[in-house]
């Protein structure tokens, strides 16, 4: 019950009931009434929508015992991140994922591609980390990243002694040829859903392309696909 209250509590701090409903504030114009009466409001919303637009980071599939999986695409973030765009894009996705888990399901996949990070930035790092532990302490059931470069060395060394115990034996660091069997064995379709980044057939860039080549989704600035990620996860329950 206490974590629960920790929880919810994060969740009020942060803002994050709210986190959904910016970015389809982000999606309209800024002549609707909503933003025209909170301007600070419609500026949360679009910079957390440019976080998005990058793309490197969204939920496509599900593993074969059905949790939602979310791809991170570390070459895809910015050298120099908006840190609470970045967190609060975090927040919308993990609650995006979350409302999308089948019947009986409590928590999610996370698989980095981790091949060509940015600089490292400690305090992104370590607040997206209190996002993880503080408002999502049981919904990460395992998180892999390949390949083990000297960058993701140094922010493993950084994060794991501020990680609980039980977060830190989730992690998984992999080399390419060491995760391709392990994404075989735990992704839905196995082999078929192996994605081009890991030396497989799935193209994911088919329903997330990198920013310059997708269009605006609605009147605002989102031009991820997140309202088409979500039926996905839907359809796919």
């Amino acid at each position: 019950m206490e974590k629960l209250t920790h929880v919810m509590e994060w969740r009020a701090e942060e803002g994050a009931p709210e986190m959904i409903e910016l970015v389809k504030m982000a999606n309209g114009p800024d002549s609707a009434p909503e933003a025209l009466e909170n301007p600070e409001k419609l500026a949360k919303a679009k910079a957390m929508v440019t976080s998005l637009n990058y793309g490197s980071m969204y939920f496509h599939g599900m593993t074969k015992d059905g949790r939602p999986v979310m791809w991170l695409r570390t070459n895809r973030k910015p050298w120099y991140p908006d840190v609470d765009a970045e967190v609060n894009a975090l927040i919308a996705m993990a609650d995006a994922g979350i409302k999308c888990m089948p019947e009986g399901i409590t928590d999610f996949i996370c698989i980095s591609d981790s091949s060509s990070p940015p600089p490292p930035n400690p305090t992104f790092m370590i607040k997206m980390l209190k996002a993880l532990v503080r408002g999502y302490p049981d919904r990460l059931h395992l998180l892999m990243s390949a390949p083990v470069s000297s960058i993701v060395q140094f922010v493993m060394n950084l994060l794991l002694p501020l990680m609980p115990g039980r977060l830190a034996s989730k992690v998984v660091l992999l080399d390419l040829e060491g995760i391709r069997p392990k994404l075989k064995d735990l992704l839905m379709h196995g082999e078929e859903d192996i994605p081009t980044f890991f030396g497989g057939t799935c193209d994911h860039d088919k329903y997330f392309p990198e920013e310059y080549y997708c269009e605006n989704r609605g009147q605002g600035n989102l031009k991820f696909d997140f309202f088409g990620m979500v039926e996905r996860l839907e359809a796919a329950k």
